[in-house]
């Protein structure tokens, strides 16, 4: 008595394009995959959906689905595999993990499976053969049932042919295929990789992060600082800060400058821009004709210590359009210089230390000031200057223009004059 191949029965129903549905153990239908415990592959036909099919794993070797089932692909596996033969590669997988399916067809096989079950091909390197039948018939006798034609003398008119040979692999042959089988890569889509193979547990780096912010806020509530060992401090920077000097930034004497002596204090402290001539008529109107030639400007600066404790400064700065009015600092006041301001004018910078302007810049911070809708300025190409760039209407955006402003002006003077910032 013959017994059917799961793997030709599903074959067969799908070249019949027969319906597949899902039954369960009490015979009833299912509408899941997952619910179900047979496959019916014809009105006659039922199969567990858990048989194994002569469709060999990648990394197995057997020969027999029945003494190694754990080799072999089952047949549930087989029937998704061409269920979601157009689906992509994320729509597969959540099909098989809905299905529940631990042993399934791999993205890189999918597509000959599909093809060996529609018919389009009739081989497959993964399906094992069929089992060849031992007969039952001493040799040299026909089989039982069969026939054979004799001619007059009685004898038979063909010989008679022996049976074909079971095929049986070569052993270094099974141990190629099993080494490639372990160098395969499975390809893999952006969900998967993101999906990842197992969920993170990030709760050991919470509960040390947790503890350490715990710690930090009971110290910032009682006053307390973390004791640090503290840096030698530098004999040079320790004499500097005992004269309580304030950082200068010289600007241009150019009546046409776009930042002079009557707006820049407002320009610098307050983060508004007013023009020249309107700056110069409110102080004339308030009785101040003439603008001063050495300006004080404040800004609010705000630290953070290690605690996370924010700190907020005052800090003064001094603004000149001139060496004459530097002069009143005393013989070291280049050292307290920071930024030069300029229009792109040469002359400038004549009456100054370094009279050429890759020189000055190279020992002071040199920020361009201009319209934004100005072209280019080709002159500045080489000055190792900023450019600082105020819009002509638009006052709402003088802030963020201030603010960079004392970002670049910060960095620069952290890192070559550092007790300035004391």
């Amino acid at each position: 008595m013959s017994v059917t191949d799961p793997l030709i029965a599903l074959r067969s129903a799908i070249q019949a394009k027969y319906d597949i549905s899902y039954a369960s153990i009490s015979g009833e239908v299912v509408s899941s995959l997952q619910a179900a415990t047979d496959l019916r592959l014809s009105p006659t036909l039922s199969l567990p959906k858990a048989t194994p099919t002569r469709f060999r794993k990648p990394s197995a070797a057997a020969l027999d689905p029945h003494t190694a089932p754990n080799d072999f692909v089952t047949l549930e596996s087989l029937l998704v595999a061409w269920l979601a033969r157009d689906a992509s590669v994320a729509e597969y997988m959540k099909q098989v993990r809905e299905a529940g399916i631990g042993a399934f067809v791999s993205i890189t096989e999918r597509k000959g499976v599909v093809e060996w079950l529609e018919g389009k091909v009739q081989d497959h390197e993964r399906i094992v053969p069929l089992p060849v039948e031992e007969p039952t018939t001493p040799p040299g006798m026909p089989p039982q049932g069969s026939t054979t034609p004799k001619n007059q003398a009685g004898l038979s008119a063909t010989p008679s042919s022996p049976l074909k040979r079971r095929y049986i692999p070569d052993t270094s042959d099974v141990d190629i295929v099993k080494k490639l089988k372990r160098e395969e890569v499975e390809l893999r889509d952006r969900t998967s990789v993101l999906r990842g193979i197992k969920p993170n547990n990030f709760s050991a780096i919470r509960n040390v992060v947790g503890d350490r912010l715990k710690k930090m806020k009971e110290m910032s509530k009682s006053g307390a600082v973390p004791v640090a060992a503290a840096p030698k401090p530098d004999p040079k920077m320790v004499a500097k800060k005992a004269r309580n000097n304030f950082p200068i930034i010289i600007i241009s004497s150019s009546p046409t400058s776009l930042i002079t002596m009557h707006n820049v204090k407002r320009f610098l402290q307050e983060s508004v821009f007013e023009p020249s001539s309107e700056a110069r008529a409110r102080a004339a109107a308030e009785g101040n004709s003439r603008a001063d030639d050495l300006i004080p400007v404040y800004r609010r600066r705000t630290q953070v210590d290690p605690s996370g404790r924010e700190t907020e400064t005052r800090m003064r700065y001094f603004v000149v359009d001139g060496v004459d009015a530097l002069k009143k600092f005393g013989d070291d006041a280049w050292d307290r210089v920071v930024c030069v301001m300029t229009t792109g004018q040469a002359w400038q910078f004549r009456p100054y230390k370094w009279p050429e302007p890759k020189q000055l810049f190279h020992h002071v911070k040199g920020v361009y000031v201009s319209w934004s809708n100005d072209p280019p300025n080709a002159k500045i190409k080489d000055w190792n200057v900023s450019e600082m760039r105020i819009d002509p209407h638009r006052r709402h955006v003088d802030k963020s223009v201030v603010a960079h402003f004392w970002k670049m002006l910060d960095t620069w003077t952290m890192t070559n004059k550092p007790w300035l910032m004391a």
